[in-house]
């Protein structure tokens, strides 16, 4: 079996790897790695919803990695909320939760509408345009930065870092990108500890501060978490649903005739290409069977939400972008308590960015052909580097 992540075509197209992947087995044993060991590829549908949801499977990398020779990997990045398992995953998920209910959303949508116009505003009328520089990235950079209180000037070597964090085949890029970002959050908190101000990162601060409900390491890793979280899936999913759009005529006009059928459809458009290849890390902690295989205790296991979301024995003819199906379920956002703690601010920024740009573009046209567009090359998202544009 070829790994996935080592197949360069696979960054262009995953989907018929994980399609032949999947007709061999739902959930299949890897390559051995360069660490010596060997993980789980879950690729079905029903099979990873269930190994998402299950609290067997844990998401605290320590005591797998415990023998393994350590990566300089800042513990902000390494030990984020997203490798904490319960009770500490339920206390720091609690902390955060309510800026991103529907609720607080629904409150940013008229700075969101504004974010967007001032960002399209700058494409020309007739001439060319990199959606992914000019709209994809700096809207959900700057809504998350807003969010947080980031300098403005600070926004665009955050961005940098955060690519970094995500690329593949380069440790030593990503464990340095972990300390820059790292140490910019912790000191941007200093800062903000002299001048308080009143964003989530202040209210954040303020419960360190005043109670021991979250310790220094745990405010500092929560900040970094939200910075990167807050714009990587977005970006690539604003990215991948324009394309996805732009190949699809029939659905692009539909949509641009009636925008507000434009919710409805997101969710078709996660479940097609989403901005998840493969979920963050998880190692069983029992013998754990899912579907026909059951795998061992202290296995590290990785979950495919883009494969499970093509698995045909869920979504029939899962390669046809259909805006008539019902696609609730898909796991683009994952599953259980993991789920996505962002999922509505994403939708938002997405419902936003296409109908607004459909509207008052409504001629645009990929400036390249399809097979000559850059993928990024890492394994956990999915998502265009350009996408060049005719308006």
């Amino acid at each position: 079996m070829t790994a996935p992540t080592q197949d360069s075509q696979f960054f262009q197209d995953p989907y018929p790897m994980y399609a032949k992947l999947r007709t061999e087995a739902p959930v299949q044993l890897g390559p051995i790695r360069s660490e010596g060991r060997r993980r789980y590829l879950v690729l079905g549908y029903d099979e990873a919803r269930q190994a998402l949801a299950d609290p067997r499977l844990s998401k605290d990398p320590a005591p797998f990695f415990a023998d393994q020779p350590p990566r300089d990997i800042h513990p902000a990045v390494s030990r984020s909320m997203l490798a904490t398992d319960p009770p500490a995953h339920t206390r720091l998920r609690k902390l955060v939760a309510k800026a991103f209910t529907t609720g607080a959303v629904t409150r940013l949508l008229p700075r969101i509408t504004e974010l967007t116009h001032e960002l399209l505003d700058r494409w020309p009328l007739d001439g060319e345009v990199d959606f992914v520089e000019s709209l994809a990235t700096p809207l959900p950079v700057t809504v998350i930065c807003e969010l947080l209180g980031v300098p403005t000037d600070d926004r665009p070597t955050l961005q940098r870092w955060s690519a970094d964090l995500f690329a593949a085949g380069d440790p030593a890029r990503h464990d340095a990108a972990s300390h820059q970002v790292a140490d910019y959050t912790a000191d941007l908190i200093t800062t903000k500890r002299s001048h308080p101000g009143d964003d989530l990162l202040d209210h954040l601060i303020a419960t360190r501060d005043n109670g021991d409900h979250l310790n220094e390491d745990e405010l500092v890793s929560l900040a970094v978490l939200l910075l990167i979280a807050g714009h990587e899936t977005t970006t690539n999913f604003l990215g991948n649903a324009l394309l996805a759009l732009l190949q699809h005529p029939q659905a692009l006009t539909h949509l641009r005739d009636h925008p507000d059928q434009i919710p409805h459809a997101l969710d078709e458009l996660l479940r097609y290409d989403g901005p998840i290849n493969t979920a963050t890390f998880r190692h069983t902690t029992h013998d754990i069977p899912l579907g026909d295989t059951t795998i061992p205790a202290g296995t590290a296991v990785l979950i495919s939400p883009a494969a499970a979301n093509h698995d045909p024995q869920r979504f029939p003819h899962p390669d046809q972008l259909d805006l008539t199906r019902d696609p609730t379920g898909h796991l683009a956002f994952g599953h259980g308590i993991h789920r996505c703690l962002g999922a509505p601010l994403a939708k938002a920024e997405a419902d936003i960015a296409l109908t607004t740009t459909l509207t008052r573009f409504p001629n645009l046209r990929l400036a390249i052909p399809p097979d000559q567009l850059h993928w990024r090359h890492t394994r956990l998202t999915r998502g265009l580097t350009t996408l060049p544009l005719h308006t």
